[in-house]
Parts: structure tokens; C-alpha cells; sequence
């Protein structure tokens, strides 16, 4: 395990309007007024846990639980789907000439001229079963890329939403170059929660779709954090969640460390190199929806701003955080999260056992600290062996 500090020189610069429009303030605010075409939308639950802050050794732990939203057990809900709902609301009023309010993209009108378009993305396995849901709800066709090492349980999860699937070879980075090969060749639009130069736009709004979970986090929490800890991947989520924090706090923001596997450690090279840097893959972890090789191009402009620090962790902290937050310590709930959903708390506990990460993070008995669980159960089966092994 290794705790890489920010050392870009653009740490603290200001974000951009097109950043804020995403992760700030204004984001959030795009995201309520298409809230209407969600008629199923319900905050998650910021879940106190003092027993596990007791047994730790700080003031507070509140976790923002996403194994419940919009029945997809995954915080990925609120990107994929919103992104094709912004699809679709264009591409109707385009056709019928006319504003559209959000809530009539759920009329057999819209519903039919949504049919006339193809949605597709590679995935790990919950942003794709997003986008599925969001064709499905809406009306349009759906092709999701599924890379070699997605569980059989994911797949089902995403057929399940009427979309086709195609197994590619290989990891998750190939099967985002297959996926966006094919896409251009059949005319379809890539929803992806990756961006590079060039395709910008679409991530942009998936990562805009996030920040809804932050607004609800500042409605529900008792006072503010200290630190947070929270996953890597891309990148999406942790930009949002910096970004956020940034506009908001500015230089008193709480200090933020992001997560990683120690077998997909993107954004930590990038972060030591100071530049947004791909890594070879290696062998698969299982914390599956952070196996990434390469930063989204929009989360790490945006996270060189405002992240303070880059952890990774062994497989093993995540299966022991699982098995942590199902037990439940002290009177505390038992949770269900799943292996990539653990990763923030895997990392706390990594950095409190260490005396010198402990010290370089400021952790101490008056830390209040923000964990995110992103996922639920989303491969049940694997969910209960990791539970009992």
C-alpha cells in the first residue's frame, strides 16, 4: 500500500463553468429539473456509524448507502440512465419541433421517437446495467459490451433490462475501444462514463448525473466532514464527489483521498507522475467496477485540482471491510456493500493502522469521515462468498 499526495501544480486553480455545470452546485440543479421523468427517484440513506468509528478511533463515520437506488444497487443509477434521458429529451424535441418537459419523455410519443435511436457502452457491469434501464425506461434500443472477466451474474442483470449483449476479449479498456468501434460503424451513441479528447460530453453528463448524491448528502448530514474516502475507477465519482466539495468549501474543504485496488492504480501513477498517465493490466482484482487502466480524461482535469490524496489496497482490506460492514460493529446496521463498494472504508482503516499515513492525513480521535458505498450485492453469488469465505 502506498499514500501518493497531489503534487500538481494545479491543485487549488479554480474550476472552470463547464466543471461547476458538472460537479457543482449548478449540476445538481440540472439534475433535479429532469427529476420528473424519474418518478421512482428517492434520496439514499447517509448511514451513521459510530460503533465502527468507536472501534477505530474517530469522532464520526457516515456512509452514503447506494446499494438501494432506483433498484439497481449501484450509485451508477444516477449517471447511465440520466445520460440517456438527456438523449432522448434532444432528439424528441429536435423532432417534434418543440420544448419537451422531462416528464413527458415517459408519453408513448416520446417513447416511439426514442425507438429510432441505439445507445451502447463497454462496462464492468453497473454502469451498463444504468444505461439498459435508461433505454428501457425510455424507448430506445440497447447494446452493451461486456468484457471477459464480467461476472455471468452481471450479464443477467443487464439482459434483464432488454438489452443485447456482446462479449468482447479481454479487459475493460479493450472492450471500450470494440464497443466504440462498432458504434460508429452502426450509426448508434456511445454512453459512456469514459471520456478522452474529443468525446467529452456524453461522460460529462453522466458524472453531472452523480452529483444529485451530493446534494442529498448535504441535506442529511449532521455537520460537515473532516476527511473522505472514496473510489477510483476512472475517475467519474471521485471528481464528482472532489469537485463538489471544492466549489463548495474552496481551501477548508475536507481532505480527500481516493481509493484504488493495489492491481488498477491509474490515478495514483497518475498522481505520482503529474499527468494523466494508463498502466499496463494486470491480474483481475475483485473490486471488478475499480479495475481500470487508464483516468477519464474530465475526471482527472478535475481531480488535479482538488483531490488531496491517492491510496490503494489490497483485494484482501476490501473482502475484510465487506465482512465488516454486513457484521455490523457496535450496534451499528449491517450493510449490505459490495467488494468495490468497501474500497473507501478498506482505505480508512488502511490509513489508521498506519502511523505515518495516519499523521500525513491528519486522521485523529475528531475526524469525521464520509465513506461512500456504491454498490450493494450486485453479483449476489459472488457477494455471499466473499461473505463466508
Amino acid at each position: 500500500m502506498q499514500l501518493v499526495s497531489n503534487r500538481s501544480a494545479k491543485l487549488g486553480t479554480p474550476l472552470s463553468e463547464k466543471e461547476r455545470n458538472i460537479v457543482g452546485a449548478p449540476g445538481a440543479a440540472e439534475v433535479r429539473r429532469f427529476l420528473p421523468a424519474f418518478p421512482i427517484y428517492a434520496p439514499t440513506p447517509l448511514v451513521a456509524l459510530p460503533g465502527l468509528a468507536d472501534k477505530l478511533g474517530v469522532g464520526a463515520i457516515h456512509l452514503k448507502d447506494e446499494g438501494q437506488r432506483y433498484g439497481l444497487s449501484s450509485f451508477k443509477a444516477l449517471g447511465g440512465a440520466y445520460a440517456v434521458a438527456r438523449l432522448v429529451h434532444e432528439h424528441v424535441q429536435k423532432r417534434l419541433g418543440r420544448k419537451v418537459a422531462p416528464a413527458e419523455l415517459l408519453t408513448d410519443e416520446a417513447k416511439a421517437i426514442a425507438a429510432e435511436l441505439t445507445v451502447s457502452c463497454a462496462t464492468d457491469g453497473n454502469h451498463g446495467r444504468s444505461v439498459a434501464a435508461g433505454a428501457q425506461m425510455f424507448g430506445c434500443r440497447c447494446v452493451i459490451f461486456l468484457h471477459a472477466h464480467v461476472s455471468e451474474g452481471r450479464e443477467k442483470a443487464i439482459a434483464a433490462f432488454g438489452a443485447e449483449i456482446r462479449r468482447t476479449p479481454g479487459n475493460y479498456d479493450q472492450s471500450i475501444v470494440e464497443a466504440n468501434e462498432t458504434a460508429a460503424a452502426e450509426g448508434w451513441v456511445t454512453v459512456s462514463d469514459f471520456s478522452w479528447e474529443g468525446y467529452r460530453d456524453i461522460p460529462g453528463t453522466v458524472m453531472q448525473g452523480y452529483s444529485i448524491m451530493m446534494a442529498e448528502i448535504d441535506e442529511a448530514a449532521p455537520q460537515g466532514f473532516t476527511h473522505v474516502f472514496v473510489q477510483g475507477g476512472v475517475g467519474g465519482l471521485a471528481a464528482v464527489v472532489a469537485g463538489h466539495f471544492f466549489d463548495r468549501f474552496g481551501s477548508n474543504r475536507p481532505c480527500l483521498v481516493v481509493v484504488e485496488p493495489t492491481r488498477a492504480t491509474c490515478l495514483q501513477a497518475s498522481a505520482a507522475r503529474d499527468e494523466r498517465t494508463a498502466i499496463e493490466a494486470g491480474e483481475s482484482t475483485v473490486m471488478a467496477m475499480l479495475e481500470c487502466y487508464e483516468p477519464s480524461l474530465a475526471a482527472w482535469e478535475i481531480l488535479e485540482k482538488c483531490a488531496d490524496f491517492y491510496l490503494d489496497i489490497p483485494d484482501e482490506a476490501a473482502v475484510a471491510a465487506l465482512k465488516t460492514l454486513a457484521g455490523g460493529e457496535g450496534g451499528d446496521p449491517s450493510l449490505t456493500i459490495g467488494e468495490s463498494g468497501t474500497a473507501g472504508l478498506a482505505g480508512l482503516q488502511a490509513a489508521l493502522a498506519d502511523e505515518a499515513m495516519r499523521a500525513a492525513l491528519g486522521l485523529d480521535k475528531s475526524s469525521r469521515v464520509l465513506l461512500f458505498g456504491t454498490e450493494g450485492a450486485t453479483d449476489p453469488e459472488l457477494y455471499q462468498k466473499l461473505l463466508n469465505s
